[in-house]
């Protein structure tokens, strides 16, 4: 591994440990949540009200920022940490999933993607090569190479993806210059699980600073999810972090933590706050409800976020129901804080030996729904 990137482990209990990852911005203390700055903003915060979440790292987007403001005006600025002044860590994906998901009239061959733009609908295109160099420019701490995410459950679909995956993999390690930055090799194969072995054998073989898990919580069930992180990580290396990407819900990660995962990110915090939905260590609650017009708690009432030790239930409803904009960045602080706080309280249980006990209680107490997606869980939230 580049000397600027290291990975120890100091706990382990079956599956899953306590690590430190070393990156030019700093020490990331895993596992971790990564909350999700798409336009190099997380939404509705700035770096020093994120900074009071206990966040150390934001994943930024490769497409959008591509798209706008463009990665030469970024490198420009001094690059994305300058930017956005943020100086901890930072992440970028590879554009490939908002490519296959957003982008127009997308065409795909095997050297790469031709696409329109969701915004003006003018035409681009990426190969492996280009989400290299325009990660480059963005300057991120860790990024990722270039992949195809596939549908979950077409199988001969699925298989061509991989296929395409990985030598799109190589080619994004050997395009790749930049000392200061740690690639990671991104897993696919939807929900089956001789393609996941296969393809973490051979990312893991390119032997890359560290393995991404994509294409999960994109439509399966839960149960399917957590399987294809058991199936992958029995093949992963334990000397690599893992990172499972677009995941963010809290059942998810007690049960990607129970399993091996390092890190993880979503825009699920935020999502939720702008909608009027708090993260709380029993479930979620919609504060747009009649009830808590003259709720003087906090949010959860053992916070010790900004917003639960200054404001109360009923003012936050008033903010909701006047339309004002503090309102999501109040949830915000709040949801971002309480996955932060689910994360410090994994690695602890984690270190002091009791993860299952822990973990087992955390998901008896937390009102979720196992068999469904994360969001459709979401979307009947939102109803």
């Amino acid at each position: 591994m580049n000397k600027l990137f290291t990975f120890e482990i100091q706990d382990r209990q079956g599956a899953a440990r306590n690590a430190t990852f070393t990156t030019p911005h700093g020490p990331l203390k895993t596992p971790l949540f990564a909350p999700v700055g798409t336009q190099a903003t997380v939404k509705g915060l700035t770096p020093a009200q994120l900074e009071t979440t206990n966040s150390t790292l934001v994943l930024a987007n490769t497409y959008h920022l591509y798209l706008r403001p463009g990665a030469d005006l970024v490198a420009d600025m001094g690059g994305l940490h300058n930017f956005m002044q943020w100086q901890y860590p930072t992440l970028t994906d590879s554009g490939g999933f908002q490519v296959f998901s957003l982008a127009a009239m997308r065409k795909i061959d095997d050297d790469g993607v031709t696409f329109r733009s969701h915004i003006d609908g003018s035409t681009h295109r990426f190969t492996p090569e280009k989400s290299i160099e325009i990660q480059e420019k963005l300057g991120a701490d860790i990024i990722m190479a270039f992949d195809e995410c596939a549908a979950p459950y077409d199988f001969e679909y699925n298989q061509l993806a991989i296929r395409r995956t990985h030598v799109w993999a190589n080619r994004s390690r050997n395009a790749h210059t930049r000392a200061d930055q740690a690639l990671f090799g991104i897993v696919q194969g939807g929900v089956f699980p001789q393609l996941r072995q296969e393809s973490a054998a051979f990312i893991a073989n390119l032997d890359l600073p560290g393995i991404a898990i994509g294409g999960l919580s994109v439509g399966e069930k839960k149960t399917e999810m957590y399987a294809m992180i058991e199936v992958v990580n029995s093949v992963l290396p334990e000397e690599k972090p893992r990172y499972l990407m677009g995941v963010g819900a809290p059942e998810d990660i007690v049960n990607g933590v129970l399993r091996g995962i390092d890190i993880f990110d979503c825009v699920l915090p935020t999502r939720l706050a702008r909608h009027s939905a708090a993260l709380t260590m029993h479930g979620r609650l919609n504060l747009m409800n009649a009830k808590f017009a003259h709720d003087m708690q906090p949010i959860e009432p053992d916070c010790t976020c900004y917003t639960c030790q200054t404001f109360s239930r009923a003012y936050i409803r008033h903010l909701i129901v006047a339309r004002e904009l503090l309102s999501g960045t109040l949830i915000s602080i709040h949801n971002i804080h309480m996955l932060q706080r689910l994360m410090s309280e994994l690695r602890m249980a984690i270190q002091n030996g009791n993860l299952d006990q822990y973990a087992s209680s955390f998901l008896s107490n937390y009102e979720y729904k196992p068999g469904k997606t994360a969001d459709t869980i979401f979307h009947e939230l939102m109803e």
